[in-house]
């Protein structure tokens, strides 16, 4: 298990009902290394910024985890944190490797912006 203060996703059946119970999800697969790190931590703050975003994150080592190392959106992916945005169940971004507040953020707004209903 990661030692963040994110939700843990540690089976398949915890990652289905994350994005099928959640519109807005990001997912951050990978170990406590050097380019993981600091991904959670932004990902801890924002948390309370982001209140329409579920956030989690999942050992890339666990082998439940296939269901993200799988994914043709990381096919090429060389380094870890892969970092996977659903929206209502379907990844609309994926990126890889250690990210900034800023862009981090970039994505949150373009891909989960929030909408006022009239």
């Amino acid at each position: 298990m990661l030692y963040t203060n994110l939700k843990h996703l540690e089976s398949l059946a915890d990652h289905q009902k994350a994005i099928t119970e959640n519109e807005n999800v990001m997912v951050i697969c990978g170990r406590m290394g050097p380019m993981c790190i600091p991904v959670y931590g932004i990902a801890e703050e924002l948390e309370g910024e982001y209140g329409h975003v579920a956030f989690y994150d999942m050992e890339f080592d666990n082998p439940e985890s296939n269901v993200i190392r799988i994914l043709p959106e990381v096919k090429g992916f060389m380094g870890i944190p892969f970092t996977i945005y659903y929206k209502n169940g379907k990844v609309v971004k994926a990126t890889s490797g250690i990210q900034s507040r800023e862009q981090v953020k970039a994505i949150l707004d373009k891909e989960f912006a929030m909408t006022i209903k009239a």
